[in-house]
């Protein structure tokens, strides 16, 4: 007579593990975030008076490393804490918020390509809101003028732009010593120069706009970033495809973990 022992289910040690890493890494770059993010507040004064934040008009780029760096370190902690302790509550939130985060973006990408001229409308909307509140906030005046350094651009469909901004407006009303200039970041840089001549843009548009093409950029940051995308197009892509692969790697880790955990659950009840 033959005897034949059957080994009992076992949770899988890669998936367990595999999916602590994984969640470990995003957990500390969500304290990372959250750090850099409280530690900006912090130098704008905005924790000693949180109504900063809704007296200001634009946009805050703070908010949004704080909103990114708060959603990283939930999800990272249920997804150590689900691996580690095998629960299956916090590992199905995980998985279920890495499938609504990653249905979103897909959703965004496509909404996005349908409705091109929407979206332009609304971005151009955002940065001229941005455009008026550009002295209010140090974080949002740097992220304006890195965008108008980097892709050579000024206001969002030109300098004209800049007329919106009660500094840089052209008014006979305006006391300002920037008034019908541009932000230094809109001037076409002089290689000569060692050290950046941040009064360079002043009074440049009391000029005729013919002078304007060798002393500013002239060309508006929509058509800019326009003009990048195509060219960019494999980087955005290739961008895109990883982002998706880790988030449908760690939905993987997640559900080959929970049905571990199932068969073990049912296999303890016979």
């Amino acid at each position: 007579m033959h005897y034949y022992r059957y080994s009992n289910p076992e949770i899988s040690c890669w998936y367990k593990y595999l999916l602590f890493s994984y969640n470990i890494i995003f957990w500390l770059a969500g304290v990372a975030f959250l750090a850099a993010g409280l530690w900006a507040w912090s130098e704008k004064g905005v924790l000693s008076d949180l109504t900063k934040v809704t007296r200001l008009h634009g946009f805050d780029p703070v908010v949004l490393v704080l909103v990114v760096g708060g959603v990283m370190f939930v999800l990272g902690f249920t997804g150590c804490v689900g691996a580690l302790r095998e629960n299956i509550c916090l590992l199905k939130f995980f998985c279920g918020a890495i499938v609504l985060i990653f249905t979103l973006e897909l959703a965004a990408a496509v909404l996005a390509f349908l409705f091109q001229d929407w979206v332009r409308d609304r971005f151009k909307e955002f940065f001229e809101n941005n455009i008026k509140s550009y002295r209010d906030d140090i974080d949002l005046q740097n992220l304006i003028d890195s965008l108008q350094k980097i892709n050579h651009c000024c206001g969002a469909q030109g300098p004209d732009d800049w007329d919106l901004n009660i500094y840089f407006n052209c008014s006979t009303e305006s006391k300002s010593r920037e008034k019908c200039g541009v932000p230094f970041s809109c001037c076409v840089p002089d290689p000569a120069q060692k050290v950046v001549n941040t009064q360079c843009g002043y009074d440049i548009r009391a000029q005729t706009k013919n002078q304007w093409d060798n002393l500013i950029f002239t060309k508006g940051c929509i058509p800019a970033l326009e003009a990048w995308l195509p060219r960019n197009i494999y980087i955005v892509a290739g961008a895109f495809i990883a982002i998706s692969l880790l988030q449908i790697f760690g939905i993987f880790l997640a559900r080959s973990l929970i049905s571990d955990i199932e068969v073990v659950k049912a296999g303890h009840l016979f």
